[in-house]
């Protein structure tokens, strides 16, 4: 939160600084005023969405409240397994931890993603599910997870890739199992 925070100050003080300096000695600064109202509105409303977003688990399952406030739930018996591992950023050398929570199917129930949730908070929910928990040992990219594994991603972080899901190229060697 706090560098998304510094990334819009850092965008948006000098811009609307200079609409100032350019608009005020004419006297055309209300517009000014009114965008960067609706800017600080729409930035306050995506705080809002955050701090509200929050996990639940329980005895009888695993409940989710989005970022725009959808809520879900999933009952014990539905979830198959989890998946923990780290996902380089894109165009970065870093990674964040990321926690999927499956399906007997193989899809998507529940993600949790290192740029919101903690490692520690992942491990808690990992553990109170009592589901099979498979860690893969080495990062990830998103192109490779998206190859190996793409009903575990958002439908904007899929590529096409024209192979079934599970499928590898030839040649590939892959070590990595991400369970069902």
């Amino acid at each position: 939160m706090r560098q998304t925070t510094l990334s819009i100050v850092a965008f948006f003080a000098p811009v609307f600084a200079v609409l100032y300096w350019l608009t005020i000695p004419r006297g055309e600064w209300i517009a000014v005023a009114v965008a960067q109202l609706v800017v600080m509105l729409l930035a306050g409303i995506g705080l809002v969405g955050f701090l509200r977003t929050c996990i639940w688990v329980d005895d009888t399952g695993i409940s989710e409240r989005g970022f725009f406030g959808q809520y879900s739930s999933f009952p014990i018996r539905q979830i198959a397994s989890v998946v923990v591992l780290d996902l380089y950023q894109s165009g970065a050398t870093d990674t964040h931890p990321q926690l999927f929570v499956t399906g007997a199917d193989g899809q998507l129930l529940v993600r949790m993603r290192g740029q919101f949730y903690s490692r520690g908070a992942m491990d808690i929910v990992a553990d109170e599910l009592g589901a099979p928990v498979v860690r893969v040992p080495e990062p990830m990219t998103l192109a490779e997870l998206n190859r190996l594994r793409p009903e575990l991603l958002f439908w904007f972080e899929r590529r096409v890739t024209g192979r079934t899901p599970h499928s590898a190229e030839p040649g590939l060697d892959l070590d990595v199992d991400l369970g069902p």
